[in-house]
């Protein structure tokens, strides 16, 4: 692991524990109930890898009826707030109380407008030994603009965060040290074993892309016999699936069929975002958790060569798309290179990139033990990806 690390009535909401155990008791909100646009799906699924453990109690936030409107103005204006309250303010959220103490609080942010939805839940800071914020998605260009948001991140005992080039500033920020979590799966729902299905679909992309790789597979597509998958809505990911599993599915049952799956650094058509800092998305885990072979670019990170340090996990093609047929014939032509890459990527993946790794590591990181079934789940994975190593 990279350590480069309301107005309205009161609705008093008791959580039950789940079935009473003696190990660690883990309390996890959830935002899924409020939004669960398509890119957010992926932390869900990580957040139900660690709620189908005993001793972890999953919060629903849910909006009141005024939430709509209110948010977005409370989410302004918060960037303005020089008393530093309002990120400590409900933005419309039906209120929840604890009825119970727990080990640790894990709250799991795809940005840091998420954080105003802890302010549902009552005194968890009272109910809780210690804390955690996963704050997946913090862009370096960003933080000039986030000092009245640091105070809500100053109530957590451990800040993780999915972008190693905003850890030095942002520990500055805080006076307190960063740690860097990275992208995974659920790799029991994208590995292709035991049960390998034929790979129908020759090239697979999700999301954002470089504009000369698409344009020479939809010519190779056009003209030749290429069966090339890609979004064709604009801002897809913005849309919100019936069901935020099944749509986990789908992505997984579409990447494991697929020979090929196209990578890029995060954010890769948004240069004034990213302003040059180059991060490992969420797609390098999937692809390899999925057995395709992933074509594309590496990032400019050290992250990349700790978490994928086995040669051809990404096979580089250029942006614009002058060599992409070039790289697919040459290893079209090489089946033994093809099979051999595509099983790596998934043996690798089951051993370093499930859900359960990320979890474990940031339990270590809290002070806290493994649970028994995360130990167990662990195990499965390593005899799973021993099976691999000699499936036919």
């Amino acid at each position: 692991m990279v350590s480069v690390n309301s107005i309205g009535v009161p609705q008093e909401v008791a959580r039950e524990p789940k079935e009473q155990d003696h190990g660690l008791r883990i309390c996890m909100p959830t935002a899924r109930r409020i939004t669960k646009k398509a890119y957010q799906c992926s932390l869900y699924e990580a957040q139900d890898v660690l709620a189908g453990l005993r001793g972890v109690d999953l919060l629903h936030i849910e909006p009141e009826r005024r939430f709509r409107f209110q948010f977005p103005w409370h989410k302004r204006l918060t960037y303005h707030d020089i008393s530093g309250q309002l990120v400590f303010r409900n933005p419309g959220l039906r209120k929840i109380t604890l009825s119970q103490d727990y080990d640790v609080f894990i709250a799991v942010c795809q940005s840091h407008g998420e954080l105003l939805y802890l302010n549902a839940i009552r005194g968890w800071e009272d109910h809780c030994k210690t804390s955690v914020c996963w704050l997946d998605e913090m862009w370096a260009a960003y933080l000039p603009v986030m000092k009245h948001w640091l105070p809500a991140l100053r109530k957590f005992d451990h800040v993780f965060i999915g972008n190693t080039g905003s850890i030095a500033l942002l520990s500055e920020m805080l006076g307190k040290q960063v740690r860097y979590i990275p992208g995974a799966s659920d790799t029991l729902r994208f590995t292709p074993y035991p049960r390998q299905a034929a790979r129908v679909i020759d090239v697979y992309s999700i999301g954002r892309r470089s504009e000369g790789i698409h344009r020479a597979l939809l010519d190779a597509s056009a003209s030749k016999d290429l069966f090339y998958i890609y979004d064709t809505i604009p801002a897809i990911a913005d849309m919100e699936p019936f069901d935020h599993q099944k749509h986990r599915d789908s992505v997984a049952n579409l990447a494991k069929r697929s020979r090929y799956f196209l990578v890029a650094p995060g954010k890769v058509n948004l240069p004034g975002e990213t302003l040059g800092q180059s991060e490992l998305g969420h797609r390098y885990f999937e692809g390899a958790s999925a057995g395709a072979v992933m074509l594309g670019q590496v990032p400019e990170s050290a992250a990349y060569a700790e978490l994928f340090p086995w040669p051809d996990a990404v096979v580089p093609i250029r942006t614009d798309g002058s060599d992409t047929m070039e790289t697919i014939a040459a290893l079209d032509a090489d089946p033994q290179r093809f099979q051999a890459i595509s099983r790596k990527n998934a043996v690798e993946a089951l051993l370093r990139h499930d859900w359960i790794h990320r979890w474990k590591e940031i339990l270590r990181c809290a002070g806290l033990p493994p649970t028994p079934e995360m130990l167990a789940r662990e195990l499965r994975l390593r005899e799973l990806a021993n099976a691999a190593m000699h499936a036919n």
